[in-house]
């Protein structure tokens, strides 16, 4: 029975260690959550030097979110800590989608493949609002930059043909992809047509004169 005692020690305090992770990590992941959502909302309004500054408490945050489960996988892999690294990738690839810059790797992101790819899907539908925040104030080139991105990204996915254990629900979220950019494409098509034809008025009106 002495040996029965010491393992179930050993299995207890290998338990608690665990369980401190798991708390950390649940705890570091909405942190991280809210300040990427804090970053791309900045972007949204262009407030540029201040979502530069979040995307850098994004880095440091998400850098103590993976040491805090680096030695347990089953915490690192979990749904929470997955879901707050895609959003890190978002509010990284969005701001450069954006502003014209290079990607980050995932190697530079420090996070997995499929975590980068799912991030890469969400950037692609934060840039529809964009999009719409540009339209509103009338068709630019701007606007159908943004929209060739989204066509490009969405073509990168569909290659991406495996099974969801692999990519994390990448399928679903590419047909999300899809889905917005034929809206968007709608979208910009309408506001290309609408700025001819105001031009095309302003012409008439021009000669009439």
């Amino acid at each position: 029975m002495d040996d029965l005692d010491a393992i179930a020690d050993g299995i207890r305090v290998r338990f608690e260690l665990v369980d401190d992770a798991r708390e950390q990590a649940i705890h570091r992941s909405r942190d991280l959550i809210r300040i990427c959502a804090r970053s791309i909302r900045a972007m949204h309004r262009e407030e540029w030097d201040s979502a530069e500054s979040q995307l850098e408490d994004a880095r440091h945050s998400s850098r103590e979110l993976i040491a805090c489960c680096d030695q347990f996988p089953s915490i690192y892999n979990a749904g929470y800590t997955q879901d707050a690294l895609k959003e890190y990738v978002e509010a990284h690839l969005t701001y450069a989608l954006m502003r014209q810059l290079p990607l980050k790797s995932p190697s530079e992101l420090g996070v997995a493949g499929s975590t980068w790819l799912n991030g890469l899907s969400e950037a692609a539908t934060e840039l529809r609002r964009r999009i719409l925040d540009i339209i509103r104030h009338g068709h630019s080139d701007e606007a159908e930059r943004l929209l060739d991105l989204m066509d490009e990204i969405y073509s990168l996915l569909v290659t991406f043909d495996f099974h969801d254990t692999i990519t994390r629900g990448l399928r679903r979220r590419t047909d999300t992809v899809r889905a917005v950019l034929e809206r968007t494409r709608g979208d910009v098509t309408t506001s290309l047509r609408q700025a001819q034809l105001e031009s095309a008025l302003s012409r008439v009106e021009n000669q009439i004169e």
